[in-house]
C-alpha cells in the first residue's frame, strides 16, 4: 500500500512531469548523437578508403 501511495504522490506532484521532460530531452539527445556519431564513423572509413585505394592505384 505504501508504494501505490508514493506512486500517487509522484504523479500528483509538480516534479514529475518536468522529470519525464527531461529525460525524453536526453533520449533525443542520446539519439542525435548517436546517428552524428554513425555518420561521422561512416565518412571517416570512406575516406581512409578511398586514400588506400588511391596509394594501391599509385604503387601498380
Amino acid at each position: 500500500m505504501k508504494w501505490l501511495d508514493a506512486v500517487r504522490k509522484f504523479v500528483a506532484a509538480e516534479d514529475g512531469p518536468t522529470a519525464v521532460e527531461y529525460a525524453v530531452m536526453l533520449a533525443l539527445i542520446v539519439i542525435v548523437c548517436l546517428a552524428a556519431i554513425s555518420s561521422l564513423g561512416t565518412a571517416t572509413r570512406d575516406t581512409f578508403q578511398n586514400v588506400t585505394n588511391a596509394i594501391s592505384s599509385t604503387g601498380n
